[in-house]
C-alpha cells in the first residue's frame, strides 16, 4: 500500500499546491472559454472528446503491452529500445537529483542540460539530446517504472501536455514560481500547463489502477490457495 499512498500524495500535491491554489486564480479573469470543434467526415466533433478517446486507446494498448511482457521492466526496456529510445545506466542517481530530474523517462533536452545528460550518459558532445531512459543499476520498482513508461508512451503518441516544453513548464512553476510569475503567464502557456497537469495525473491514476488490479488478483489467489482449492 505504500506505493499507492505515495502516488496519491503526489496527485494531491499537484492539485492542491498548484492547480487549485494558483493556476485557477490566474484563470479567474479568463473564465469564458470556447469548446473547440473539429469537422471531420461530415460530422462536428468535440476536440476534448477526441483527446479522451485517444487517451483511452493509448491506455488499452499500454495495458496489453504490460500483460505481454508480464510487467517486467527488463522486457519493457527492450521494447523501448526497439522503438528508438535509448536506455542508459548510471552509477549514482544523485547526479540527476542535483538538476531536478529523477530516474526514468527523460524528455528531450537543449542547451546546458542536454550537454550535462550527454556527458552523464557517455554520449558525444551535444547541446541537443533526444528522449531517453536513465536508470541506475539494480532492481527497478515495477510501479515506479510503469509511471515513467506511461509518460514515454504518451510522448511517443503525441498526447497534449506530454511534450518537452509543457513538462519543463510544469516542473518550473509547480514548486519554484511565485504567484506574481504565474500571473504573468500568457494564456497559451497556462493551457499547456493545464494539459501537463492533466496528463501527469492520468499517468499516476493509471499506476494506481494497476496497483489495485494486481493487489486484488494476488488477494484472490491467496484466498483460493488458503481455502484448499485446486489450481
Amino acid at each position: 500500500m505504500n506505493v499507492i499512498q505515495n502516488v496519491i500524495y503526489f496527485i494531491l500535491s499537484i492539485q492542491e499546491k498548484f492547480l487549485s491554489a494558483r493556476l485557477n486564480k490566474t484563470l479567474g479573469v479568463q473564465r469564458v472559454s470556447k469548446r473547440k470543434k473539429l469537422y471531420r467526415d461530415g460530422c462536428l466533433l468535440d476536440i476534448n472528446s477526441l483527446a479522451e478517446q485517444e487517451k483511452n486507446q493509448m491506455e488499452e494498448e499500454l495495458s496489453l503491452l504490460l500483460k505481454q511482457t508480464n510487467y517486467e521492466p527488463e522486457k519493457l526496456l527492450e521494447y523501448i529500445e526497439k522503438q528508438g529510445t535509448k536506455v542508459y545506466y548510471i552509477k549514482n542517481p544523485k547526479h540527476l537529483y542535483s538538476i531536478g530530474e529523477n530516474e526514468g523517462f527523460i524528455y528531450p533536452k537543449k542547451g546546458a542540460k542536454a550537454l550535462y545528460f550527454a556527458l552523464l550518459t557517455g554520449q558525444k558532445f551535444t547541446l541537443k539530446t533526444d528522449e531517453m531512459f536513465v536508470l541506475s543499476k539494480g532492481t527497478i520498482n515495477k510501479f515506479y517504472f510503469v509511471y515513467h513508461l506511461y509518460n514515454w508512451y504518451a510522448y511517443k503518441h503525441g498526447i497534449s501536455g506530454m511534450d518537452s516544453e509543457s513538462i519543463a513548464m510544469l516542473n518550473k512553476y509547480l514548486f519554484n514560481a511565485s504567484d506574481e510569475e504565474i500571473g504573468k503567464l500568457q494564456l497559451a502557456d497556462i493551457y499547456k500547463l493545464k494539459d501537463a497537469i492533466k496528463q501527469d495525473k492520468a499517468s499516476v491514476e493509471f499506476v494506481i489502477k494497476l496497483c489495485r488490479n494486481l493487489e486484488g488478483s494476488q488477494k484472490a489467489f491467496e484466498k483460493l490457495t488458503d481455502g484448499g482449492a485446486n489450481i
